[in-house]
């Protein structure tokens, strides 16, 4: 089973393009609010592999990661498994953070294609292993969709 979430942003499917598959561009909207992301490797291919790290930077954010025993950076990894500049990419995450299962793979897909007054985003995520953790992965792609199309209308 996949979700499905969609966003129009104001900007061309090439601009949108460079956001998500630069270190510059990702590091500009993909952590959520109070958070920052570092980009330390990208090969955009097939196959290849995105490193980076999200870490509080927040206040706030700093005194609940502590106060829940959390670490204030994690590092995450991703796949490439589709590259069609500037229209199609998808990506294996790696989810190796959920307590009490062993690591696997879960694939985001992502579909741009230009309409009047910028770019249709369409987003398909596969579930996770329970309805829980695949509402928490929505909320998290849906504030990434957020964020970039904060960015792009404030450029």
């Amino acid at each position: 089973m996949t979700e499905t979430i969609e966003r129009v942003v104001a900007a061309s499917p090439e601009r949108v393009w460079q956001l998500w598959t630069t270190p510059e561009g990702i590091s500009r909207w993909w952590a959520p609010e109070g958070f920052r992301t570092d980009v330390t490797q990208l090969d955009l291919r097939p196959g290849g592999e995105l490193t980076y790290t999200m870490t509080a930077v927040a206040p706030e954010q700093v005194a609940f990661m502590q106060q829940h025993g959390m670490p204030l950076a994690t590092e995450s990894r991703k796949y490439f498994t589709e590259i069609d500049e500037p229209t199609r990419l998808g990506y294996r995450s790696v989810i190796d953070f959920v307590p009490d299962y062993e690591p696997y793979e879960q694939l985001t897909e992502i579909e741009l294609t230009p309409v009047e007054g910028g770019t249709r985003v369409v987003m398909r995520i596969e579930e996770m292993h329970d309805q829980e953790w695949t509402g928490r992965l929505v909320a998290g792609r849906t504030n990434e969709l957020d964020n970039l199309a904060r960015l792009v209308a404030a450029q």
